[in-house]
């Protein structure tokens, strides 16, 4: 077994796993569990050090989350972030109020008092995204640093190792939150940083040992990074009884079924299954749920004739878990449910196999790389599962699937560089545009371009201008019926990544 070297209490935060991924960067092996977690089962896991993570709720309200009754009495070094921090105030008869004026979004740190856990800090650029704040501060705290609005955005007590942060050090937008944390595990909790992803990959291929045992597994195979690097991590584990199978549900990108051949899967034709149930549907939601059902019922079809099948692998990620459920049982809010997570149906014959579940894209390329998968595999652009079913806004057809799939062809033709995702959306506005001299009215493609590093947080990309040019010329020459081509320059929050 992994130690454990620092525990993160999970108040129902949409970064909570941002947390854990950057102690994983820093080599500090991480676990998260829910802020109801027994004092019992913590003291089993024997952390150096414990996070508190953000979260949706308000402490000051009766049925709020709490922190877990003695946590203070463990004498461990604790951050608190966002929520986390204002329970730590709270908890120890500090004050927490709403705030006169919301901060979410950039905010400068006005540095107050000398501490570790700001040591060496040049840029005091941080993101934040709260409506509470703390108040007045809990006997025997003093105040690190505050912000225009926030007068306590960082407090301590030096004596109890407690520490609280208003801000959130764990995205990307906080320019040096990875050196806050950095410092709050090596400075001050006096952890070693000798974590490395091999070890994840050892123990995964264990505990998938242990839970298939001798049944068979249906691959859910799509071609994508994640159900790539999935399913050479459970063939690791169970060698033969992977059974890999491509769904054509005829949602896919242009070459897409071509390329899939390669690693040679079993092919099953659905596509007028898929469409069928999509028809009609123009709430997201639906569109995603029934497209998860209809997987399910694809692959629990083709498991009876593999009576040995017990159990179905999904290439799912954290980000995708997240976005549809709790993943660790805190109080987190649903922004939408991915096919693979909250559109399944909550009854299924099959058993889920996920060694991806707590992991981000740029780490499941790591572990591929460890895996020794190909480059074409492990660096290719991420696709949603639902496939263009959610990049086209309104009801979806084989006519727009076609359509959509010229205009996202000609995108990833004419876009290249470092940027995490790029793609087209198909909108339901159409609008007049002049061609040969006549009045035309047709459809408005959108062009989405966005920079990340992990995809829980993005920005849009600032593409040349002879590249948009070049992009908009070529859709509405080359895919009949656009009149609009149009730019995202939206950001992760507010937006998702995905349109739907």
């Amino acid at each position: 077994m992994l130690p454990t070297s620092v525990v993160i209490l999970d108040f129902g935060s949409q970064t909570t796993q941002l947390i854990a991924r950057r102690c994983r960067e820093l080599k500090v092996y991480s676990k998260i569990f829910p802020c109801s977690v027994s004092l019992e089962t913590l003291k089993k896991e024997n952390p150096a050090a414990i996070i508190l993570s953000g979260g949706p709720a308000s402490v000051h309200v009766s049925d709020s989350p709490s922190l877990p009754a003695g946590l203070f009495e463990l004498g461990l070094p604790i951050l608190g972030i966002c929520y986390g921090a204002q329970s730590i105030a709270h908890q120890l008869g500090g004050h927490v109020k709403p705030s006169k004026k919301s901060e979410f979004g950039h905010a400068e740190l006005d540095l107050q008092a000398h501490s570790k856990l700001f040591e060496n800090l040049e840029h005091p650029d941080v993101w934040m995204s709260h409506g509470d704040q703390v108040d007045a501060l809990p006997a025997g705290f003093e105040t690190l640093a505050s912000t225009s609005t926030c007068p306590h955005a960082a407090f301590m007590c030096e004596s109890k190792k407690l520490y609280g942060v208003q801000f959130h050090p764990e995205v990307t937008h906080t320019k040096e939150g990875t050196k806050i944390l950095s410092n709050f595990l090596f400075s001050i909790a006096k952890l070693k940083a000798d974590y490395e992803l091999s070890s994840f990959l050892e123990e995964e291929v264990e505990r998938i040992k242990k839970q298939v045992g001798n049944a068979q597994v249906i691959m859910a195979l799509s071609g994508g990074v994640d159900s790539s690097v999935a399913a050479k991590l459970i063939q690791n584990a169970i060698g033969d009884k992977l059974i890999p199978i491509y769904v054509n549900h005829g949602l896919h990108r242009l070459g897409e079924l071509e390329e899939i051949s390669e690693l040679k899967p079993l092919v099953i034709d659905a596509k007028e299954l898929f469409l069928g149930r999509l028809k009609g549907v123009t709430d997201p939601e639906q569109k995603r749920k029934a497209i998860g059902q209809t997987f399910i019922e694809v692959f629990e079809a083709e498991s009876k004739k593999h009576p040995n099948a017990k159990f179905l692998g999904q290439g799912t990620l954290y980000p995708d878990v997240i976005e549809s459920v709790s993943a660790h049982g805190g109080p987190s809010a649903v922004i939408k449910s991915h096919h693979n997570v909250g559109g399944l149906p909550e009854r299924m014959h099959l058993k889920l196999v996920e060694p991806l579940r707590m992991l981000f894209k740029d780490e499941v390329r790591k572990l591929g790389r460890l895996l020794g998968l190909s480059e074409k595999w492990v660096a290719r652009q991420p696709f949603p599962g639902p496939g263009l079913a959610i990049r086209i806004l309104g009801e979806v057809t084989p006519e727009r699937c076609e359509f959509l799939a010229k205009a996202d062809l000609i995108v990833r033709q004419e876009i290249s560089g470092p940027y995490w995702q790029y793609f087209a959306v198909l909108l339901p506005v159409k609008s007049v545009g002049v061609m040969g001299d006549a009045r035309s009215y047709g459809e408005t493609i959108c062009v989405r371009c966005v920079e990340s590093t992990d995809g829980m947080t993005a920005d849009w990309a600032y593409l040349p201008r002879e590249t948009l040019r070049k992009v908009s010329n070529r859709i509405i020459n080359e895919v009949p019926g656009v009149s609009r081509v149009v730019y995202d320059i939206s950001s992760k929050p507010p937006a998702t990544i995905e349109w739907e």
